[in-house]
């Protein structure tokens, strides 16, 4: 089973609309939503769905340490970037490339 992480900021639509399509989708996973914003709708969302959600400011996003260390954990296969406008940082997407996490990135 693939595993996907979304990043969102802010209601959640279109996290809700992917967290949908691929619970029809047994081959793939929704395992966490990843947020900057504190209070946006999109955490209700995956409450809603029983999916854990991760809030991070700039900083933590920015550290190795913290939201990538997450998806390592997690064994993430794909990020799908639903409304997150932030920069994903070089740590992040050159490990797309290595043999550890074949991650492929989506942006809605």
């Amino acid at each position: 089973m693939k595993k996907i992480a979304i990043f969102a900021s802010g209601s959640g639509s279109n996290a809700e609309n992917i967290i949908q399509y691929f619970a029809q989708k047994p081959q793939f996973c929704v395992k966490s939503v990843f947020c900057n914003v504190p209070d946006a709708y999109v955490l209700e969302r995956a409450k809603k769905y029983r999916i854990p959600s991760f809030v991070f400011n700039r900083e933590e996003f920015r550290n190795p340490d913290k939201v990538f260390r997450q998806l390592q954990e997690q064994e993430i296969d794909f990020i799908v970037l639903a409304g997150f406008l932030w920069l994903m940082p070089s740590f992040i997407t050159a490990a797309k490339a290595s043999a550890s996490a074949s991650a492929i990135w989506m942006a809605l």
